[in-house]
Formats: C-alpha cells, structure tokens, sequence
C-alpha cells in the first residue's frame, strides 16, 4: 500500500510546525555581511578568499556537506536497489 499525503504550507509555517527556530533574522544579516564584504572586492580571487573566511567552517563544511550528498545518494540508490529485488 501507498499513501501520498501533499501539505501545502509556506516555509514558515513548516518550520512552525516542526517546531524549528525562526532563522530569518540570522539569515539577513549573513547576506548583510557577505553583500558589504563583496562591495570591495576587486577580483575573483578576492571573492573567493572572502567566501572561504565568512562561510560557516571554511573549506571543510563544504566537504563534509559534499560527502553528505554522496553518502545519502548512495545510500538512497542501494534502498532502491533491494526495495527492486
């Protein structure tokens, strides 16, 4: 048997819901400061040197990110595989 159950709700209203923090206000100001910090940035070397300091862990939080797509696709496609057999 399958059940599909289609909620339509704005993220806001979801993020109430599941009982999630209001991040918006934390979010405005990262845009804030990453906007002010690419207002003098001449280069893209530059850009990128501002993005590796203000991005939350550098370099290593977008590797552990990347490993956790590539662990969760791989996973997802190998409970694909035994739901198939």
């Amino acid at each position: 048997m399958k059940i599909n159950v289609e909620i339509d709700c704005t993220p806001e209203e979801a993020r109430s819901f599941l009982g999630l923090p209001d991040v918006g206000k934390a979010n405005q100001f990262y845009i804030e400061a990453i906007s002010k910090a690419m207002k003098g940035a001449g280069n893209v070397e530059q850009i990128q040197d501002i993005a590796k300091n203000i991005a939350p862990m550098g370099q290593m939080g977008l590797k552990l990110f990347q490993q956790f797509v590539e662990n969760g696709a791989a996973f997802a496609a190998g409970a694909k595989k035994k739901s198939e057999d």
